[in-house]
């Protein structure tokens, strides 16, 4: 049944997921559905179950060296699989943000983040310092404060650009200038792969000066 489940938001959206729609995908009476989970919201924890699940496949066959300097490359490549994973379910975030308690297999990919990290010399404090620091981009993907949308594009952009430079002249600069090469190869307008790498070789390369300091 979950599976089933993370079929219909990957193929229609996680908005579509009704209770009803997943007992047409089963094949099976909506309230039959009832026998196995008291509601929807306990679907949706199982759909994390199993996104977490799918993380922790693809991270448990990395096989990088994690001591000492070599903790960071491991690290990094631990947080770009899970969002590889996310990547094929893009509504997925949403959820995570959404549960009130947080599922097993989240804890066992923490875990093993931290074992990365505490074979590369942090002290427990560190580590906690540090997922607090990577915040969701530990589990690979950003949660933003806002939504720019879709940008306008060709003669309307530049009318959008032109009407908003007196009063947002630093902004409109360096929007004029700042080319996000393929918008749509990701998610959202500018080009999110390329600035969630960015974002997170800051962090990564900020925590390896803090290990060799404290």
């Amino acid at each position: 049944m979950l599976r089933a489940a993370v079929g219909v938001a990957d193929e229609r959206g996680i908005e579509s997921l009704t209770m009803r729609r997943l007992a047409d995908v089963l094949d099976a009476e909506a309230m039959s559905l009832y026998h196995h989970v008291a509601n929807k919201e306990e679907v949706l924890d199982g759909v994390v179950d199993v996104i977490a699940a799918e993380i922790n496949e693809a991270v448990g066959r990395l096989t990088l060296p994690t001591k000492g300097a070599r903790w960071k490359p491991a690290a990094r490549l631990r947080v770009l699989t899970a969002r590889e994973v996310l990547l094929r379910h893009p509504w997925a975030p949403r959820v995570f943000v959404s549960r009130t308690s947080t599922s097993a297999g989240i804890l066992e990919y923490y875990d093993g983040l931290l074992a990365i990290m505490q074979a590369g010399g942090f002290s427990h404090d560190l580590c906690h310092r540090a997922l607090h620091t990577l915040g969701s981009r530990a589990l690979g993907f950003n949660q933003e404060l806002f939504d720019p949308g879709d940008a306008p594009t060709g003669p309307e952009a530049a009318a959008a650009m032109a009407g908003m430079a007196e009063r947002f002249p630093h902004l409109v600069g360096m929007l004029a200038e700042v080319a996000h090469d393929d918008p749509d190869s990701t998610l959202g307008w500018c080009d999110a792969q390329t600035e969630f790498e960015f974002g997170l070789d800051l962090i990564l390369e900020g925590l390896d000066r803090m290990r060799d300091t404290v």
